[in-house]
């Protein structure tokens, strides 16, 4: 993959791309990435499209490659009160502030931004499109994809291992059954309709 960017920018810049906007449960985790100039990535794509075990191996090269990278996040309760999409920003602002070495420009996904005062483009589909996007894509699908697996040992039954947080047939019929849990975003229907506003339950208590 070769970057698509017909035109001169600052360097350096990083992608920054975020996971888990959708789900019913779980933070949004977003991720910055610097590239070098020069780097040697194969197969390196958006994260949804990679199977696990590609992006668990382009994640330890991004690290091993990268100029630097960082990750940020936003948990349920912060998703509750300032809405999923300023979460989202959030979530990049704190990823851009981690930064070992401060980027001259952001390259983003989507056509939303953080502000955090660097000069910045949106860049629609930017996770197909431009490497640092990409790579950041990677980052923060893996880490949360981990994050996810140890949510559902401290909330089990909701198959959180599998669906990673969204709304699948087995995650909503959870849902019914148990009712929410901690790790669930009660602004997001269905489990808005579900939490009676007193006492989340919680499997196995």
């Amino acid at each position: 993959m070769t970057s698509l960017l017909s035109y001169e920018i600052p360097r350096p810049y990083a992608g920054i791309d975020e996971a888990g906007r959708g789900c019913l449960a779980g933070p949004v985790v977003a991720a910055a990435v610097i590239l070098p100039h020069s780097w040697n990535l194969p197969d390196l794509n958006d994260s949804k499209q990679l199977s696990p075990k590609k992006r668990e191996k382009l994640e330890k090269q991004i690290k091993i490659q990268s100029v630097a990278w960082s990750l940020g996040f936003s948990w349920p309760r912060e998703i509750e009160t300032i809405n999923i999409l300023q979460s989202t920003l959030q979530a990049m602002d704190r990823a851009v502030s981690k930064l070992k070495v401060t980027p001259a420009y952001l390259l983003i996904d989507g056509n939303q931004a953080p502000k955090c005062g660097i000069p910045y483009q949106h860049i629609p589909h930017g996770d197909k499109l431009i490497p640092s996007i990409s790579a950041a894509s990677i980052m923060a699908k893996t880490f949360r994809d981990r994050l996810m697996v140890s949510l559902d040992r401290k909330y089990p039954g909701y198959a959180l291992d599998r669906n990673k947080g969204y709304g699948t047939p087995d995650h909503r019929d959870a849902l019914l059954k148990l009712g929410p849990s901690e790790a669930h975003r009660r602004t997001f229907k269905p489990v808005s309709e579900l939490w009676s506003g007193e006492q989340l339950w919680l499997p196995g208590i």
